[in-house]
């Protein structure tokens, strides 16, 4: 029986790469694929979310919706494009009538209860909302995935600080304490999957509509690790929250206490894990410490091969 999963999603590229990779996996019933600001605008983000399923045309289309109306400090735009899609701008038909993202989400866990994974790959806002609305909701599923936060490893949007954590911390801390206990996926490990160039140019299965439109996305991905990072090819951070789902035990976890700092002047979205051998809590979350990196590659060849 494949396992229910809905995707939270703030779809620039190495997100649709992700969403990529579930929507091929015979083992992931992607039931809801929910737009977030984040990388993009949220506008632009709800756009987005239509135009991977339109792209991508998997057997089984996953219920979408429209992104909050939040406005955040920061964007990804300089790493993804304008658009998050690597300047491509590709068409998007409308939707009318969609609801917003955190309402579809109550609505697909109450539709399967204790059956239903949530893979956050962006900030935290949409989760944090839904568990607001509906207490109930945190006992609700069954699995929790936040892609974000560092522990020992510097930011990327600040000395201490991830991108999606630092965007809204506050939405964070809501849910580490909604007694979720979920598994956080920082970029202590999300760093070291990195395809080069030649490797994300030249994808497996080129003919199939995955490749075909991955490969449109990433030259942007490439020239914009090189120029702000120096890096010559490109972290796909997102498809560990899907490897965490799919491929279980290839991400190393210790259960720990920890918190997120929410309005530090310096520190704000900092993950804080408390390490001591006598903490003062409770452990609440599980956050990621290794990762198998050749098991993820095997992975990523093997979705993309059998891909249409």
């Amino acid at each position: 029986m494949p396992k229910k999963v809905i995707i939270i999603a703030d779809a620039g590229i190495d997100t649709s790469f992700a969403v990529a990779l579930a929507l091929l996996d015979p083992n992931l019933d992607v039931i809801g694929l929910l737009p977030s600001a984040g990388n993009v605008s949220a506008v632009q983000a709800t756009a987005n979310v239509n135009i991977l399923v339109e792209q991508l045309d998997p057997a089984k289309w996953p219920r979408t919706a429209t992104a909050l109306a939040v406005e955040y400090e920061l964007d990804g735009t300089a790493l993804h494009g304008a658009d998050g899609l690597g300047g491509t701008f590709f068409p998007a038909r409308t939707r009318h009538q969609q609801h917003p993202a955190d309402k579809v989400l109550i609505e697909l866990v109450r539709e399967n209860p204790r059956e239903v994974s949530v893979l956050c790959l962006g900030p935290v806002t949409t989760l944090a909302r839904a568990i607001d609305r509906d207490p109930e909701l945190a006992t609700l599923i069954e699995k929790i995935v936040l892609v974000g936060g560092c522990w020992k490893e510097p930011g990327n949007a600040g000395p201490a600080a991830e991108f999606h954590f630092y965007l809204d911390p506050d939405a964070v801390k809501r849910v580490i304490h909604a007694g979720t206990t979920p598994i956080i996926i920082p970029l202590d490990v999300t760093r070291r999957l990195i395809l080069s160039p030649t490797e994300l140019l030249e994808l497996p299965n080129p003919d199939s509509r995955t490749s075909t439109f991955l490969r449109k996305i990433v030259p942007f991905a490439i020239r914009a690790s090189m120029n702000q990072y120096g890096i010559e090819g490109f972290h796909l951070k997102d498809v560990l929250g899907v490897a965490a789902l799919a491929l279980p035990g290839c991400i190393t976890v210790e259960t720990r206490p920890a918190d997120v700092e929410a309005k530090g002047e310096l520190t704000r979205g900092m993950l804080v894990v408390d390490s001591r051998k006598n903490p003062g809590s409770l452990p609440n979350v599980q956050i990621g410490v290794d990762v198998a990196v050749g098991e993820i590659r095997q992975y990523i060849e093997r979705m993309l091969l059998a891909a249409d």
